[in-house]
């Protein structure tokens, strides 16, 4: 049974001289003077991303290693007085 991806299966074919050709037209397309500009910009968000995944990794590692928070404690129920009944009206004062 093949373990590789059908979306990764077009990667098993290149080799050393398709790696080369693929350089060479990236030359031509951008010329030799843009090149170091595009590395660098590519290095710069590929650094971004990687300090974005360990934030993202810290804060779960800080709310795994956080203890639990203590429950409340429950309020008791004490009667204070009769509760007033609304739907008694009371007699008229005189």
């Amino acid at each position: 049974m093949n373990s590789i991806p059908t979306s990764l299966a077009f990667i098993e074919g290149i080799g050393g001289p398709e790696l080369m050709m693929i350089f060479f037209v990236i030359l031509l397309l951008f010329g030799g003077q843009k090149l170091p500009e595009l590395a660098r910009g590519l290095g710069k968000s590929v650094r971004e991303f990687k300090k974005a995944t360990a934030g993202v990794e810290e804060e779960i590692k800080k709310a795994i290693e956080m203890p639990p928070e203590s429950p409340k404690p429950k309020l008791e129920n004490k009667p204070v007085g009769e509760p007033a009944n609304p739907f008694i009206v009371p007699p008229p004062e005189k």
